[in-house]
């Protein structure tokens, strides 16, 4: 079991650079099946969720190569259209083989995706978009089988703006016959990312990044070399680990834009901010001071950064409150933040969180990604030694985490049990 140990107390001084987005990079690889010529991405972070796609890619016969950071896919010898259970259920991004595979081959098979216990995320939304286009769909105890003669341009209107289903629905329109009009889309940063690469293949899709996105079919799409944007919640995760452990740094790499709510909320919480190009600079505040926030679909504060976030309450002088509106279990790094010594109280969807002036160190547990992240962010300023257990967790978003930490100045290091 990997374990991240950390001496804190140390303040972070320096500069570091962001990886390309996780989560605009996942829904890329599946998309680059929807073609049979070379697709390579620039740039492609070296973390555990990409590592567990290329085995989604290779197990139904695609060619994968991961160079230099660059990967490179080939899906022309793609003979299997079952997605193995095994696999989909380490990875909740699975199911974008379901609007990868679909289009092309008509007939997919992908079992329930896995990920992050932070609550229900069922894939019917994903499921009702492929009966949209024309597909038949039949679900099982061991997955989803869908199966259509031709898929045809579709009025998609969401019942919630799911990133996930957006993405899919995306996909599927890329190569459905005819106009498509996808409403209530998701409008994050990962989604136009999406679109702008299914685009530099031959896809026709306006909008992206607006509510309603139109998709003019193609018969076909052709390779491309195409470069992620930066991830914007590793961005904010290093910004807040500065507002946390105190310090000064530049985050190198970053989309400013991208990230305005968590911005505003540093600036409000007494941090000095400046903005140059793709560079955001920060200086941790002197006194900390409570604050409020929601959590909700772009551009209102992103659900993954709310657990860091959660640390920087603990922090702050006075009560904060944060409430959380994606998912309904994604309060769970409360309880080994209270075995730090912070002032966390979860009720429903909420946290009430009163300040205090010192986190002490201990053995916690990560249980998913962010939260694993979060409780990284208190040990670098918690009193002693901090144990992070399942640091597994961590290392499926974030490339060179503790690498990075630590060329910040950031006591912290990798064991093994």
């Amino acid at each position: 079991m990997t374990k991240y140990v950390i001496k804190g107390g140390k303040k972070l001084i320096g500069e570091t650079c962001v990886s390309s987005a996780k989560n605009a990079v996942l829904p890329i690889i599946a998309a680059a099946t929807l073609t049979d010529e070379d697709v390579t991405i620039k740039d492609c972070p070296e973390i555990a969720d990409v590592f567990c796609m290329i085995k989604i890619l290779e197990s139904v016969g695609a060619a994968v190569s991961f160079k230099n950071g660059d990967l490179t896919i080939s899906a022309k010898s793609i003979d299997r259209f079952s997605v193995k259970s095994d696999l989909c259920g380490k990875l909740r991004s699975s199911i974008y083989m379901l609007g990868a595979l679909f289009p092309r081959f008509k007939n997919v098979c992908v079992a329930y995706p896995g990920g992050c216990n932070i609550g229900k995320r069922p894939i019917d939304i994903h499921l009702n978009v492929v009966k949209s286009f024309g597909g038949d769909v039949d679900e099982r105890d061991n997955g989803a089988f869908c199966r259509a003669e031709k898929l045809v341009g579709a009025d998609v209107t969401l019942c919630f703006p799911s990133v996930g289903a957006t993405e899919n629905a995306l996909m599927l329109a890329s190569l459905a016959r005819g106009d498509s009009i996808i409403r209530n889309a998701a409008r994050e940063p990962e989604v136009k990312d999406l679109a702008d690469f299914l685009n530099s293949m031959g896809a026709k899709i306006k909008g992206a990044g607006e509510k309603t996105v139109y998709v003019t079919g193609v018969k076909k799409l052709h390779g491309t070399v195409y470069k992620p944007i930066p991830d914007r919640i590793e961005a904010g995760t290093f910004l807040l680990a500065a507002a946390i452990a105190g310090g000064e740094i530049a985050v190198r790499g970053a989309c400013a834009q991208n990230i305005v709510p968590l911005l505003d909320k540093l600036r409000q919480n007494a941090c000095n901010l400046s903005v140059e190009n793709d560079i955001i600079h920060i200086k941790s505040g002197i006194r900390r001071k409570p604050f409020s926030l929601v959590t909700g679909p772009y551009p209102s504060f992103p659900t993954d950064l709310q657990a860091q976030t959660l640390v920087l309450a603990a922090l702050s002088e006075g009560e904060s409150v944060i409430r959380e509106n994606i998912f309904e279990n994604r309060f769970s790094v409360a309880e080994e933040l209270r075995r730090m010594g912070a002032d966390v109280k979860v009720y429903g969807n909420a946290a009430i969180v009163n300040g205090v002036k010192s986190l002490y160190g201990g053995v916690v547990g990560a249980s998913d990604l962010r939260g694993g992240a979060a409780l990284c962010l208190a040990g670098l300023a918690a009193e002693g030694e901090t144990v992070v257990l399942n640091a597994r967790h961590v290392e499926r978003g974030y490339a060179a985490f503790t690498e990075k930490l630590g060329s910040l100045g950031a006591d912290i290091a990798v064991a093994e049990d």
